[in-house]
């Protein structure tokens, strides 16, 4: 029976919003954490603080997970400080925000690799051992817009989300008779630094907009979608795999109803 205080949890894009309330959630469970940043050193080594503080073990590692050569140094470093990798949390995102007549092809490409690419590599770093092991849990973190939320200007980045989720699927085909799951979390408009500046302002008009298009009448918070992340990551999720798990409060604005 494995149990959390076995686990050693990477999660990527983990020096603020989403990622940094799931490297906490993690390590309060018991499980050993390497906090991924791309560039914020400060950030990240708050957030290892904050667990360690706590009785937590966890690191900070660079990478940007676009650069697959780095991704597998940050494996192995986390392997070789926290033990082998039993968790990966791919959380490192990125959006540009553009319509049909404003796409960029850069912007695009940019977010792609982190978004998409960033993934595959992740996954691939950690996959052997975990195969070796028999055990592994994979969580992406999608988005709501890959389903087809109706959020305007969303289309290209909603394009990246999407082919996250059908990796998810694939990826957990591939993985599962290594006793690895594969999962994806698919969060809605939530209070983080991507989301921008108008959700800071608590009560502001748009946080209102956008809480009137939930069944629960409120915007998300980092800890709403990291509580979903660490039940999917949990030792006793080993029959839930190829999951899209929506985190959105019930959002009504879908443009299709597949």
């Amino acid at each position: 029976m494995h149990e959390w205080h076995e686990q050693v949890a990477v999660v990527t894009g983990a020096s603020r919003g989403i990622g940094r309330a799931a490297a906490c959630h993690l390590a309060a469970k018991g499980a050993a954490v390497c906090v991924n940043y791309a560039a914020r050193p400060d950030a990240a080594e708050a957030v290892v603080r904050e667990i360690r503080n706590a009785g937590g073990r966890a690191i900070a590692i660079q990478a940007d997970v676009a650069d697959p050569d780095a991704v597998d140094r940050m494996i192995g470093r986390a392997s070789a400080e926290l033990g082998p990798v039993t968790i990966l949390v791919n959380n490192a995102g990125v959006i540009a925000q553009a319509t049909l007549e404003t796409f960029d092809a850069q912007a695009y490409a940019r977010m792609r690799r982190v978004n998409v690419d960033g993934l595959i590599h992740a996954t691939r770093a950690v996959a052997p051992a975990m195969r070796e092991r028999g055990f592994g849990r994979i969580v992406n973190v999608g988005s709501i817009a890959g389903i087809g939320t109706a959020l305007p200007a969303s289309t290209f980045y909603a394009a990246t989300k999407a082919e996250v989720l059908i990796l998810t699927r694939r990826f957990a085909f591939e993985l599962g008779r290594h006793g690895i799951t594969v999962n994806a979390v698919a969060p809605g408009v939530v209070r983080t630094d991507m989301t921008g500046g108008a959700l800071r302002e608590r009560g502001s008009e748009t946080e209102r907009r956008l809480a009137e298009k939930t069944m629960v009448g409120r915007v998300g918070e980092p800890q709403d979608v990291a509580s979903a992340v660490v039940f999917l990551a949990a030792p006793e999720a080993g029959w839930i795999t190829a999951q899209v798990l929506t985190v959105d409060g019930g959002r009504m604005d879908y443009i299709g109803h597949g």
